[in-house]
């Protein structure tokens, strides 16, 4: 609940910068690549759920609001976040706090945020964070985040205006394919860049895996332990990004079946995927972990859960999809750990699986935003989508999918709406590769409150 003052408190706030001049570390000078440019750094408004400890608008924010390490470099964020709308204020809020802190106002309407307290337009792009927060769920078990009223009411200032800005949204668009769609069209139709989906395809690759161009892949798998809906669409992603660059491009998802209980035994059995993939995914997360550095610190540093879902599964579970073009792909979910995302495949001609683990970071997953965050801001700063939106359109369709499969007790779903076409261009930039934890390490104390600057400590 709002407290009864929620207006008069957001009116108060004032308007400054979040950001001094330039910070340096011993690590060296922050990096000048990635910098916007000195005439304009892009104004972004923040549109979140709730700012809490380790909720995804913390994780993000806290890379935008003072320099972080990507790829070993201290790098200047580029952008200025001069709003903030928050939905939800619970008991552990930090976004009022914040708000005063960094002099970010903190507006009560989504309007207002991208006006600024003003009457017109008034930033370059909209960051919108629709993860975490106290929202139920539908009977099919879907989480019903309001990715798409947080959407529809940026886009209604753009379109008062007819200036149509960049726009970040995390994870997949919608949990719905009709509002999914509509928001994908909305952004082409009005040429706005559009960067939505996971952090993890980000992530770095042990052993680093990059395909040759135009690989003829005959089947994938990948691999993560986390739940229904949430925990596969990250999957879904990872696969994605990988197939994606395959021969011929991607021409989409025909079918999609969700598989467990006695259905998940007897696919097993019948060889529905290669358990040669399997196990080398699995081995290569193994080698991961068998060095100390690389095995992420757990255990205090959660991000509190909303209400539980309905029931799902109980053990694994298995997304069979069948490409358009032909190709076998299977998500697996394999025990229970937030830390685990493997991927492996066949290439025609090859007998050895190529596959790989994703190292999150030293702190978990909470190391995934620092990659993200630099591609949703060189998204902003150059007004170019670093990987296809179409992307994260298509694996919101598949999790979607998953979930008619669920509640039809595992019917197949056939997908004729996602023969979606794309070519996906190089994007290797934005991936981190590792440097990043070799000054971030597991010895390394997490902060537990919102001090994005003290990544810039840390080797002082």
């Amino acid at each position: 609940m709002q407290p009864p003052n929620r207006r008069r408190f957001l009116r108060q706030a004032g308007i400054a910068s979040c950001l001094g001049g330039p910070l340096l570390s011993s690590a060296g000078a922050i990096s000048p690549l990635f910098a916007a440019p000195d005439s304009k750094r892009p104004r972004v408004a923040a549109i979140f759920t709730v700012l809490r400890f380790r909720s995804h608008p913390y994780n993000i924010l806290e890379n935008f609001l003072g320099p972080y390490y990507f790829n070993g470099k201290l790098t200047d964020p580029g952008v200025d976040v001069v709003s903030f709308y928050a939905d939800q204020f619970p008991d552990d809020d930090m976004a009022r706090e914040v708000s005063q802190r960094f002099n970010i106002p903190l507006y009560a309407s989504i309007d207002e945020a991208l006006c600024v307290g003003g009457r017109k337009l008034d930033v370059d792009a909209v960051l919108i964070i629709g993860e975490h927060g106290d929202y139920p769920y539908n009977a099919r078990g879907q989480h019903l985040y309001p990715r798409k009223r947080f959407f529809d009411e940026a886009v209604a200032v753009m379109r008062r205006e007819n200036r149509f800005l960049p726009v970040f949204n995390d994870k997949h668009l919608s949990y719905r394919w009709d509002w999914a769609k509509e928001m994908y069209d909305m952004a082409r139709a009005h040429e706005m860049p559009l960067l939505a989906g996971s952090s993890v395809p980000l992530a770095q690759r042990k052993p680093p895996l990059d395909l040759p161009d135009g690989a003829e892949i005959e089947e994938a798998v990948s691999i993560h332990g986390g739940g229904l809906e949430s925990y596969d669409f990250h999957a879904l992603e990872v696969l994605q990004s990988i197939v994606e660059s395959r021969q011929g491009g991607e021409t989409g998802v025909a079918r999609i079946e969700l598989l467990y209980g006695e259905k998940l035994e007897r696919a097993r059995a019948a060889g529905r995927w290669s358990q040669p993939l399997v196990d080398a995914a699995m081995d290569a997360e193994q080698a991961m972990q068998a060095s100390r550095q690389d095995r992420p610190s757990t255990g205090v540093f959660q991000a509190q859960p909303s209400q539980p879902p309905p029931p799902g599964p109980e053990g694994p579970h298995a997304i069979a999809i069948e490409y358009k073009d032909g190709l076998r792909a299977t998500v697996l979910k394999i025990g229970s750990s937030s830390d685990r995302w493997n991927f492996a495949c066949r290439l025609r001609g090859e007998t050895t699986p190529r596959a790989t683990a994703y190292f999150n970071s030293p702190w978990g997953n909470r190391g995934l935003f620092k990659a993200l965050s630099h591609a949703i801001q060189q998204h902003f700063i150059q007004r170019v989508e670093p990987y296809p939106a179409e992307r994260t359109l298509l694996t919101t369709g598949m999790v979607e999918a998953v979930m008619r499969s669920f509640e039809q007790q595992g019917q197949p779903i056939e997908t004729p709406h996602l023969e979606i076409a794309y070519q996906a261009k190089p994007w290797n930039q934005f991936r981190e590769s590792g440097r990043t934890w070799d000054i971030i390490t597991a010895e390394t104390p997490q902060p537990a409150t919102f001090q994005p600057r003290s990544f810039a400590e840390l080797q002082r």
